[in-house]
Order: C-alpha cells, then sequence, then structure tokens
C-alpha cells in the first residue's frame, strides 16, 4: 500500500512507520525536507500545495501542534498547524485518487473533562485552544461531500505513550526514579491510556479494511483504566523501588498547584489535573467495527514497556 504520512518523523508517525515497514510504501509529507530524503519518500507542504499529489492508496494525518503545558504558544499557532494544514490536506485528499484519509485528531476535540465514559456519541465542547482547533479541524472534514469509493476516518486517542515518550508519566517516575514521597495518593480517579502499539495496530486495520469499515469518528483508547496510583505501583515494579505515599489534602495541593500557574514550579493546575482527574475513554465502537473482544496490547502491558523504556534512556 502507498501512503502519504504527515507526521512521520514524531513518536507516532515513527512508530506507524516501523510497525508497518513490511507493508506500505511511505512518502512523508513536511515542512522541510532533510539533506539525506529524496523526493521519492518525501514532500514538504509546499510541493503538495503547488504541484501534484503523490499516487498514493491512502493519507496518514498525523502532524499537528501538541498541548502546551506551559501555555506559552499563540492561539493562532495552533489554527495554522492543527486545522488550516488538515483542511488543505484534506482537500487534497478530494481532488486525488486516494481511497482512505485518517486524520487523528484528539478525545480533547470533545471534551477537556469527563464524567462517566466518554464515547462518540458526547456532543463536542472543548475549552482549550488546542481542543477547539481540533475540533474546528474535525467540523470541516465532516462538513465536505465524500464521494462514493472514498473513507474518511477521524480518530480522537486519549494520552498515547509507548518506547521513547513519557509525555505526562515523567514526573511520576520522577518521583519513583529519585525516591521521593509522593504526595498525591488521596485523590481517587481512573483513567484511560492508549499504547502506540495499539494505534498503530487499528491503522493498519483501517486500511486494510477494504472499505468495510464505515467512514466516522473513533475513539482510541487500551481496554482498561488504570488510577495514577497504579501508575506509581507498576513504576515501583519496574525499577524494584519503593516510595511513600503522603495523603495529603486535594485542597492544599490544588493551592499549591496554582502556584506553577504562575512561576517555574513542579506542579501546575493544567499537570495536576492530568495526573489525578479522571478520564474514562470508551473503545467499545472501534472494536465493534473491527470484529475485536480486545486490542493486542492490554494497558497494564503497555504502560510497563514503556516504563521500562525509561530506563535506557
Amino acid at each position: 500500500m502507498k501512503v502519504l504520512m504527515s507526521g512521520y518523523r514524531g513518536f507516532a508517525g515513527t512508530n506507524l512507520m516501523a510497525y508497518t515497514k513490511e507493508k506500505w510504501h511511505v512518502t512523508g509529507l513536511t515542512r522541510r525536507r532533510e539533506s539525506y530524503e529524496q523526493p521519492a519518500t518525501a514532500i514538504t507542504w509546499e510541493e503538495l500545495t503547488n504541484g501534484p499529489m503523490p499516487e498514493v492508496d491512502a493519507v496518514v494525518h498525523l502532524a499537528g501542534k501538541a498541548h502546551d503545558m506551559k501555555n506559552t504558544s499563540a492561539p493562532a499557532a495552533y489554527f495554522e498547524a492543527n486545522t488550516y494544514l488538515t483542511q488543505q490536506l484534506f482537500d487534497r485528499f478530494l481532488q486525488s485518487d486516494a481511497k482512505y484519509f485518517i486524520y487523528c485528531s484528539s478525545v480533547k476535540a470533545a471534551a477537556d473533562e469527563v464524567t462517566g465514559m466518554l464515547t462518540e456519541e458526547a456532543a463536542p465542547n472543548p475549552k482549550t485552544i488546542y481542543g477547539k482547533s481540533k475540533q474546528m479541524a474535525e467540523a470541516y472534514l465532516q462538513q465536505q461531500l465524500l464521494p462514493a469509493g472514498k473513507y474518511l476516518y477521524i480518530l480522537r486517542p486519549c494520552m498515547i505513550h509507548g518506547p521513547g515518550n513519557k509525555g505526562n508519566l515523567n514526573l511520576l517516575y520522577g518521583f519513583v526514579q529519585r525516591g521521593i514521597p509522593y504526595p498525591l495518593s488521596a485523590f481517587e480517579n481512573r483513567r484511560s491510556f492508549l499504547s502506540v502499539e495499539n494505534l498503530s495496530f487499528v491503522v493498519t486495520q483501517l486500511l486494510e479494511s477494504g472499505g468495510s469499515i464505515p467512514s466516522g469518528v473513533y475513539n482510541l483508547a487500551d481496554d482498561e483504566s488504570l488510577s495514577t496510583n497504579d501508575l506509581i505501583q507498576i513504576m515501583e515494579e519496574v525499577t524494584g523501588k519503593h516510595v511513600r505515599k503522603w495523603h495529603i489534602s486535594p485542597g492544599f495541593i490544588r493551592r499549591m498547584a496554582r502556584i506553577g500557574d504562575v512561576i517555574r514550579f513542579p506542579l501546575n493546575t493544567d499537570r495536576l489535573q492530568k495526573l489525578t482527574s479522571s478520564y474514562e475513554v470508551s473503545n467499545k465502537k472501534i472494536k465493534q467495527m473491527l470484529g475485536l473482544d480486545r486490542l493486542p496490547i492490554d494497558a497494564r502491558s503497555g504502560l510497563t514497556a514503556t516504563i521500562r523504556s525509561f530506563q535506557s534512556e
């Protein structure tokens, strides 16, 4: 299969490339071609705008601007990367002979906070600029007339993790690795995660479905949700270290986190929310469409592999 892939140098892209190296011929889409890359293996956005679309079977759009934990990015940067470039690429897809378009959006396009389980039926209500830019891109794609024989898959992954990407696990790992008492054990929560291997599996299955899976929006998450205390336990098992767990008043912790909103501090409100609030995502719809009871990698196994990779860095 011939695939045009944006974001192919990023974390998800490099893992997807490795996962499909025996199956796909990938042409990368990039802002700037590296000296070692040839036009046959990578084209620039400028070349895509001014020249012909490569002859491919599918477009996988992974590129975008991630949420800035420090809140230093201008809103326009999000809409440029997450909305405008998505619109531009989809327009070229509609004019081409390519059959499949996969857009890697985010659960944050639907909701920043979740009560219960997030499903695809929830009315989108993003609060952050990041979520709004992703939702605006989704809305544009869904508003366009999709010709017969073409398929659009909008994927909404939750937090993706895997070897080489610590994400929000970095702070927790630091507590365990350095033996620092963990101060957030009084928080009770359940969160969904997504192994990058499960992401690669789903993308591959969609493109190999032959059009048997209908276009639509699909949440992506591992089968099990875990608490932050579960993550600490997994890290202890992997590292062989044990940390003391402090049960400090959540109200006091929230007040301390506000300091990080103003000055440099290990914890701020956004990071605290990601570590301690509940955010459960249903993957029932995508599994039903793929005819699966479970995804290949369970949450504990995937997170264990990710945390083990930290030790070699």
